[in-house]
């Protein structure tokens, strides 16, 4: 096993003993991304990804300056929403960073006091606690920002039984490609700026009750060219996982660099979502032609047993087959790992997704960093961003 592997304390005791509890949070309610066309980008993510017409709102449903439609695959809901004119902040916000994630919404038990609770430890509010009805019932929702122009919204719907939201109806559609196997949000990586990482990590922890249970420095997380630093904080139930990045000094421009300057700012590096066979997952993916960080090579592959030592006799999966589709293999103490990378899903060198299939790990995929990130640089040299 890698050295960065033997070496990562996952801490989860003091997660849950360290992880203050003001802020109980349920799960991932949802993530709302700010995009140009919502239409085409909706029929994109059903036919490349699986995902399911869930629910709409726009003209038809009496809203004036917006339209959203959201998607759903077993527990990940995904909005998509375009401004319907050109004064909407809607529409600046897409000027400046293109399609990218807007809101990480958060179910909570009670958005009222997650909101109170995050205000008075400094969190700067994006929306009152306001109360949403309608015939299937109520909706409290309240909002802050995070990094960037980044918002978590709380959402408590306990009282509430409709297809997603108020002001959203049912999204019959005759056009629902079968999903992919995808299952939940396993994580979602945020990119800050030049030593802006501890200060998000303070924000986490003094603002939302979060632990820092995973460090990563330039010194595990780099290249021959190239170098950044993250930390990994989470709630106390583990359910909600958010790794900050930053860049850090390298010979040449990083992944971190590329993004800020795409994005024009901090934001949503990548979403992982999981899966529970993700040889499957991925064989599907690429037939509905998502494109996939190019492949590591041989030698990645031939020293597999040599770094996942014991590990190895536990994987279910072909090592050859796991190669054909280019999934990256890594271990921990609890277990092992699998995981790939697409590459952007739009224009700008920003968003991407990550599909991971844990089977016991608890990590991120150290032992693969290195091979990962060699990968973003072959294709930074294509676009002419490694300098």
């Amino acid at each position: 096993m890698s050295k960065e592997v033997k070496s990562v304390d996952y801490g989860l005791e003091k997660i849950f003993k360290g992880a203050q509890d003001f802020l109980p949070l349920l799960g991932t309610d949802y993530v709302e991304f700010y995009v140009g066309n919502a239409k085409q980008a909706a029929h994109f993510y059903k036919t490349a990804f699986g995902f399911q017409s869930l629910a709409y709102s726009g003209l038809e449903t009496g809203i004036r300056d917006r339209v959203s439609y959201v998607l759903a695959q077993d527990k990940i809901r995904l909005v998509l929403t375009t401004p319907l004119n050109s004064s909407s902040p809607i529409n600046d916000h897409i000027v400046k960073h293109g399609d990218g994630v807007k809101v990480v919404a958060l179910w909570v038990e009670d958005a009222r006091a997650a909101f109170e609770e995050t205000t008075k430890r400094g969190a700067k509010p994006f929306m009152e606690p306001t109360l949403e009805k309608d015939e299937h019932g109520e909706v409290v929702r309240s909002g802050i920002y995070t990094y960037g122009e980044t918002v978590h919204m709380f959402v408590e719907r306990k009282n509430y039984n409709g297809a997603f939201l108020p002001g959203y109806r049912k999204w019959e559609s005759e056009y629902n490609p079968a999903p992919v196997g995808l299952k939940y949000i396993d994580h979602m990586v945020g990119n800050v700026g030049w030593g802006e990482m501890n200060k998000w990590v303070k924000w986490y922890e003094d603002v939302m009750g979060f632990v820092n249970f995973l460090t990563f420095d330039d010194k595990q997380i780099h290249t021959e060219y190239s170098a950044l630093m993250s930390k990994v904080m989470s709630n106390g139930n583990g359910r909600i996982k958010f790794p900050i990045n930053e860049p850090a000094e390298g010979k040449k421009r990083s992944q971190i660099e590329e993004y800020l300057d795409f994005y024009e700012g901090s934001g949503v590096q990548h979403i992982a979502v999981a899966t529970d066979d993700i040889i499957e997952t991925v064989r599907q993916l690429k037939a509905r032609g998502i494109e996939f960080l190019p492949p590591p090579p041989q030698a990645y592959y031939d020293a597999l047993p040599e770094r996942l030592g014991e590990h190895m006799k536990m994987m279910k999966e072909d090592i050859k087959e796991l190669q054909k589709l280019s999934i990256l293999v890594d271990a921990d103490e609890e277990g092992y790992l699998l995981q790939i990378f697409t590459k952007p899903v739009e224009d700008r060198p920003t968003l991407f997704f990550e599909i991971i299939q844990r089977m016991g790990a608890q990590g991120f995929g150290a032992g693969n960093f290195k091979a990962l990130f060699e990968s973003i640089e072959r294709e930074q040299e294509l676009r002419g961003t490694l300098e």
